[in-house]
């Protein structure tokens, strides 16, 4: 018959020791994820990028009269022109109404 080695085991403190730590740093590592995700999410202007250039494209080919106001999904677009220094510039911009960010495009006309 074979005589069965005693095996060192850990006690039951130090089993839930361990578990307590393991679950504090999943639980720090789930929040930095959720932080990072919300962020990208948040700070995501791909739409409204391609939105301003398909308005600048409408512009350009006379398809859209200045001044121009609009709301797309949750921007306001303005469309205006100013003079300056004898030039015309065509000032693109939308702003955030949740986070009031602000992308700006401006076009000079000759």
């Amino acid at each position: 018959m074979v005589v069965l080695k005693k095996i060192k085991a850990s006690t039951l403190m130090e089993t839930l020791v361990a578990t307590v730590l393991l679950v504090v740093v999943f639980m720090i590592a789930s929040m930095i994820l959720n932080n990072l995700f919300s962020n990208s999410i948040k700070n995501n202007t791909r739409n409204i990028n391609a939105h301003l250039n398909e308005l600048q494209y409408l512009y350009e080919n006379n398809k859209l009269t200045l001044p121009y106001y609009d709301n797309y999904k949750a921007w306001e677009v303005t469309i205006e022109s100013q003079h300056s220094k004898g030039q015309e510039i065509i000032q693109f911009e939308a702003i955030h109404t949740k986070t009031d960010k602000t992308i700006n495009k401006a076009i000079i006309e000759h």
